[in-house]
């Protein structure tokens, strides 16, 4: 990635509504059920993640299509879809995370790129331009107390990157992951993660310890599926099975809600 990356204050400027509501609703992983495979149900995540008994995850690396958002009739005017990576929340407090949003607001798409230090608000980055089809990379890194989040439109050849410390950051997870950030999850078909659909190396992959490997390479156990649902049993997103070489997956849209 350009050595030369863009670095903000963490003063968060908002552009709209629509991306107001899509920060102030990132968070932990909430849960609904645990299956005996190990994957989970969940009302607002939908991907995969690492989990890791120990404060040990020191990278996460990831890549992406940005999907399009299908917005009107017959689906609500604002509606909110986040697809990112990032360290924590699986089992923590915080989230360390920088990824892109495909909205709907006032029935209309509306794409952007942010980063967020959970439970810090999000931040807009305004200095990438993000449309849908543009091949994202982003990482999140862990050294001597401070996370640095970098995300790069490969497309347009735009890096930003910005760092800070996260108190009670339990560094225990890394994530893959489509987001319901809103009361209506935008419809964005299917989303693509990893090099198989993205021609990026090295991703989707986290170090954790000494071990840096491609999210299928850890120990089976360690890796959960994470299936998106409402608590009256409708699916909302449901993540594709790993490639054979453990590094690409997509989630598919399946309700607003």
């Amino acid at each position: 990635m350009p050595a030369a990356a863009l670095t903000a204050a963490l003063a968060p400027p908002l552009l709209h509504a629509g991306e107001r509501a899509a920060q102030q609703r990132h968070g932990p992983l909430k849960v609904l059920e645990v299956h005996d495979d190990g994957s989970v149900v969940s009302p607002n995540w939908s991907g995969y993640a690492v989990v890791n008994p120990k404060d040990e995850v020191r990278s996460v690396a990831g890549s992406w299509v940005v999907p399009t958002a299908t917005c009107g009739a017959p689906y609500p005017k604002n509606s909110g879809a986040s697809h990112w990576v990032g360290i924590d929340g699986y089992t923590s407090s915080t989230v360390e995370q920088t990824g892109t949003d495909a909205d709907c607001v006032d029935g209309s798409p509306v794409y952007y790129a942010w980063y967020e230090f959970f439970p810090k608000p999000g931040v807009t980055i305004k200095s990438i331009t993000v449309q849908p089809g543009d091949v994202m990379a982003a990482s999140v890194t862990y050294l001597s107390g401070i996370f640095t989040v970098t995300i790069t439109d490969e497309t347009r050849d735009q890096t930003f990157t910005a760092s800070a410390a996260v108190p009670r950051a339990r560094r225990n997870s890394a994530e893959w992951i489509a987001e319901a950030n809103s009361n209506n999850f935008t419809n964005f078909g299917t989303v693509f993660f990893g090099s198989d659909y993205t021609g990026v190396a090295d991703t989707c992959a986290a170090t954790i310890g000494d071990k840096f490997a491609s999210l299928g390479k850890f120990d089976i156990s360690r890796v959960h599926a994470i299936y998106m649902a409402d608590s009256n049993g409708t699916m909302l997103a449901i993540p594709s099975a790993l490639l054979p070489n453990g590094t690409s997956f997509s989630v598919q849209w399946e309700s607003a809600r």
